[in-house]
C-alpha cells in the first residue's frame, strides 16, 4: 500500500475513535428524567372578552351621507352605451361565418 493511503486511513481510524468516545462521554452527563413536563401557554384573558368598538369615522372626511330631495336612481336615465350583445349569440355567428368560409373552399384532385 501507499504511504499515504496509510496515513489517511490511520487518521480517519483516530477521529473515529474521537467522535465516538465523545458521544459516549455526553451520555453520563445530560440525564433525561422520565416525568412529564407540562408546557403552559400564556393566556390573555382581556383579548377573548367583547369591549366597546371606536366611535365612526368617515373615510373622505365631512359628516354623515345626506339625499336631498329630486334624486333619481340611475336606473331611470337611458344608457348611452349599447347592450352587451349575449356570448351564445356571438358564437353562433362565429360558427356561421367559419361554416360559410369552409364551404367556399374547392378542392380539386390535380396530377394522375
Amino acid at each position: 500500500m501507499n504511504s499515504g493511503q496509510t496515513l489517511m486511513k490511520i487518521t480517519l481510524l483516530v477521529i473515529f475513535i474521537l467522535c465516538a468516545a465523545a458521544s459516549f462521554g455526553q451520555v453520563g452527563v445530560s440525564v433525561l428524567s422520565n416525568q412529564p413536563q407540562v408546557i403552559e401557554s400564556p393566556s390573555h384573558p382581556l383579548h377573548a372578552e367583547p369591549h366597546a368598538l371606536a366611535t365612526e369615522t368617515p373615510i373622505v372626511g365631512g359628516g354623515s351621507y345626506t339625499v336631498a330631495q329630486g334624486e333619481r336612481p340611475l336606473s331611470d336615465f337611458n344608457s348611452t352605451e349599447p347592450e352587451p350583445t349575449p356570448l351564445g349569440d356571438v358564437a353562433r355567428a362565429y360558427r356561421k361565418e367559419r361554416a360559410a368560409r369552409k364551404a367556399a373552399l374547392v378542392v380539386e384532385k390535380q396530377g394522375s
